[in-house]
C-alpha cells in the first residue's frame, strides 16, 4: 500500500526524512479494524515526528498522520479518532498516561489503509465531505475541547486567538464566532488577518499589538513568540488556554504577573471520542466547515509538508488518497 513515511529524523532538515512509497500492510493488533483512507490531513505533529520529537528512532520507518476519514470494511463512512488509549481505559482518553496518537506507537493515517481500535471510529455525517471530515480529529477537535470543555468563558465573552492561520487557530475563530463569542485574533500576516475577519473574528491585530481592552481568555498554541503578550492581554483573574508551542516553549512563566493578577493557565490536548461526535453535530447544525488551505494527492505530500514548515498556510492541508 502507498504511505507517507518518516524514514529518518533531523531537527534541522525534517523533510529529508519524508518518503512516499509502497509498504507492506502492518499486522493489525487484536481488536483493531481496517479503514480505507480517502482523505488525511497534515498537522505540526507530523513535522515533530520528522524532527525526532515524540517518535523514538527505533520505531522508524513509521507511517505518518493522525487524522483520516474513509470507509470501514462494512461500508460505513467514518472519521478516525486518533487518540489510542489503553484497552482497559475508561473515561477521558486524553487523561490515560499510556495513551498515544496514531503514528507514535501504531502506523498512522497517511496510507491507503489504517488499522485502529473499533472504538476509535466515529460516523461521518453525510453533510461533511471526506476532506472536511479529515480535518477534524486533531486541530478542530483540539479547538473544540479548548473552547467548550476547558475554557471558563461563556458565549458573549471576549476571547483572543493567537496566531490566526494555523489549523487550531482558524478552528477556534470559526467555532467561537458561530457559538456567540466576541473573537479577536492576531497574526504577523496582513492577509491572514483578513482571512480571520472572513471567518468571523470581530477584530484583528498585529502580533504583539496592544489591545483596546483586556480579554477574559487567550487561546495560545504558539508558545514562545506569543506567551508574554498572552499574559499581558488578560483581565485580572483571566485565563490562558494552551495546547502547544509551535514556536518553542515559553522562555519565562512570568510568575510575578501570574500570581499578582491571579491568572490561570490551563493545558488542553486533543479531545475525546465523544467530543469528536459533538463536534460533528455542531458543524452540521451551524453550517461551519473546516478551512482547507489545499488538497493534494498523497504522492505530493512533500509539497504540503514544505508549505506547513514554511508557515505559508491558512487552515488545513489535506491529502486525497
Amino acid at each position: 500500500m502507498r504511505a507517507a513515511l518518516a524514514v529518518r529524523q533531523s531537527a534541522d532538515s525534517p523533510l529529508s526524512g519524508l518518503s512516499v512509497e509502497d509498504v507492506d500492510p502492518p499486522e493489525a493488533p487484536e481488536g483493531f479494524v481496517r479503514v480505507r483512507v480517502l482523505a488525511s490531513s497534515l498537522n505540526h505533529h507530523d513535522l515533530f515526528s520528522l524532527r525526532g520529537v515524540g517518535l523514538p528512532e527505533e520505531r522508524l520507518p513509521m507511517v505518518l498522520g493522525c487524522d483520516a476519514a474513509g470507509v470501514d470494511d462494512d461500508g460505513n463512512e467514518v472519521i478516525v479518532h486518533g487518540v489510542v488509549s489503553s484497552p482497559d481505559w475508561r473515561g477521558d482518553e486524553t487523561l490515560d498516561p499510556r495513551r498515544s496518537l496514531l503514528s507514535e506507537r501504531y502506523p498512522g493515517t497517511m496510507a491507503d489503509h489504517v488499522w485502529v481500535p473499533a472504538r476509535n471510529l466515529v460516523p461521518k455525517p453525510p453533510e461533511l465531505s471526506f476532506e472536511e471530515a479529515a480535518c477534524l480529529p486533531t486541530a478542530w477537535l483540539t479547538a473544540y475541547r479548548m473552547l467548550f470543555t476547558v475554557s471558563p468563558a461563556a458565549p458573549g465573552s471576549t476571547i483572543l486567538v493567537q496566531g490566526a492561520g494555523g489549523g487550531v487557530a482558524s478552528a477556534l475563530i470559526a467555532l467561537g464566532s458561530a457559538a456567540g463569542y466576541r473573537v479577536w485574533a492576531t497574526s504577523r500576516s496582513g492577509s491572514k488577518r483578513g482571512r480571520a475577519l472572513e471567518l468571523g473574528a470581530e477584530q484583528v491585530f498585529e502580533a504583539g499589538e496592544r489591545l483596546p481592552e483586556r480579554v477574559e481568555v487567550v487561546f495560545d498554541s504558539v508558545g514562545e513568540a506569543t506567551w508574554s503578550h498572552s499574559l499581558k492581554a488578560l483581565v485580572p483573574g483571566g485565563t490562558v488556554v494552551t495546547c502547544g508551542a509551535t514556536s518553542g516553549a515559553a522562555p519565562s512563566a512570568e510568575l510575578n504577573r501570574v500570581f499578582f493578577l491571579q491568572l490561570r493557565i490551563l493545558g488542553s490536548t486533543m479531545g475525546t471520542r465523544e467530543e469528536l461526535v459533538r463536534l460533528t453535530r455542531f458543524l452540521v447544525a451551524t453550517g461551519v466547515r473546516p478551512v482547507i488551505d489545499a488538497v493534494l494527492p498523497l504522492e505530493q505530500a512533500d509539497q504540503g509538508f514544505r508549505r506547513l514548515l514554511e508557515g505559508d498556510v491558512f487552515g488545513k492541508i489535506v491529502f486525497r488518497h
